[in-house]
């Protein structure tokens, strides 16, 4: 006969209604949440590959027609932590609608702006919009789907949110080389409509959310319970300063490439985006690193790799611009991990607001990283980008330092009080 906890805790599996893998909905509730994620990142860097076209219709230099990606993962930060709170009150299912709904609609608005103050107008609507949807997309799955099949259903929204930023990239590309950067918008729009159709019709009704109660204070309290950690305010910042070097290499390097030396067709500049697919397995090799090097090891890893990119991405041959795009998207996705990770297993308390802080600073680091790294460009070229890289990089390492010697600090402080007893 099988002993009381075994009985318990078979007990207690079977009576867990929540999804897994076999389960009727699980299938469906993934396929949703990728399908969300797909056509989110898709629309939110969906310029970003055309900024060269984009500053050629409209006289506009490379800082200026930066702001159309800017504008959007910048009001994407400001807006996450707000509509995040909203969930709490509607539901995710219903936010997660609401704001592919309204990013998809301005997203069939924005191919007609007709100048570029009205359509990077359109694009910070855009990125506000889509502030609703990873919070809750995270939130939804952790209430709707049970604890040992939660991270392969995350992470099937992750591949979403990495392919749709991947794959709009080269879409936009390809499309805007045969008929304008207008056609390319309009493409990856219709394509996020079709998946936000499925995502709606595939979604399942939350059976296991709890309607709370809109508390301005207990929100205010949390954030500021999170600001007051040193450590959590460290990642923050770290995960900003990564997003920054990434934001300034991809927002300019379109630029770049279609100058000479180069002079690259607008649909094979979109194709380098499929350095991306570095990223996933520099993720996936993190939680690796950490237990290698530690945390703190791995970062300084992940920056001197970051590094050694930006420095060999100086060259003019396009082999050693492309290795060097490697380099830095490889170190940008690795230290994101480990930024982005340790948030949660700092976090003691109210771990969405944690989760939703690090996203606003990553977005901002995005938004601040694709303006001053265009400005950098048009002062001095290339290299003015690699400059604000460096600089950004050489922030992490700071930052990490002292990390280290406040870690050594605290460590000593017992030594000494025992001493002094």
């Amino acid at each position: 006969m099988p002993p009381a906890s075994t009985k318990a805790a078979a007990t207690n599996a079977s009576a867990d209604t929540r999804l897994s893998p076999g389960a009727p909905g699980y299938r469906r509730t993934s396929l949703a949440l990728f399908a969300a994620g797909l056509a989110a990142f898709a629309l939110l860097y969906s310029t970003q590959a055309l900024l060269p076209a984009i500053s050629a219709e409209f006289g506009a230099t490379a800082s200026d027609a930066s702001w159309t990606v800017s504008a959007a993962t910048g009001a994407l930060a400001l807006c996450v932590l707000p509509l995040s709170a909203l969930s709490e009150r509607f539901g995710r299912r219903a936010m997660m609608t609401a704001s592919l709904t309204v990013a998809v609609a301005v997203a069939l608005l924005v191919p007609l702006a007709p100048n570029l103050e009205s359509l990077i107008a359109l694009r910070a609507l855009q990125g506000a919009a889509l502030a609703g949807l990873p919070a809750s997309a995270m939130a939804y799955l952790a209430e709707e789907v049970r604890p040992k099949a939660l991270i392969a259903a995350i992470g099937l929204f992750v591949a979403g949110n990495s392919i749709g930023g991947m794959s709009g990239r080269i879409v936009t590309g390809w499309v805007a080389q045969m008929w304008g950067w207008r056609a390319g918008l309009a493409a990856v729009g219709l394509t996020s409509l079709l998946c936000a159709v499925a995502f709606r019709a595939l979604l399942p009704k939350a059976r296991h959310f709890t309607p709370g109660t809109l508390n301005p204070r207990a929100l205010v309290s949390s954030v500021r319970t999170h600001l007051s950690d040193p450590l959590l305010v460290r990642l923050y910042v770290i995960g900003a300063l990564f997003m920054t070097v990434f934001g300034a290499v991809y927002t300019v390097i379109g630029y770049r490439l279609v100058e000479a030396p180069f002079s690259l067709p607008q649909g094979v500049i979109g194709s380098i985006f499929l350095v991306y697919l570095v990223g996933t397995v520099a993720s996936a090799a993190a939680g690796k690193l950490v237990g290698r090097l530690g945390r703190r090891g791995a970062l300084y890893l992940a920056v001197s790799t970051t590094a050694a990119g930006l420095l060999l991405s100086l060259s003019d041959s396009l082999a050693a611009v492309l290795a060097g795009l490697v380099l830095i998207t490889a170190g940008f996705f690795a230290g994101h991990a480990v930024a982005s990770s340790s948030v949660s297993r700092t976090a003691k308390t109210a771990r969405a607001q944690a989760s939703a802080l690090y996203q606003s600073a990553y977005y901002l680091g995005s938004s601040a990283g694709g303006t001053l790294g265009a400005i950098a460009f048009h002062a001095g070229g290339w290299a003015g980008t690699v400059l604000i890289g460096l600089v950004a990089v050489l922030g992490v390492v700071s930052v990490t330092l002292y990390g280290s010697h406040s870690a050594r600090v605290a460590a000593r402080r017992p030594q000494l009080a025992a001493t002094c007893n």
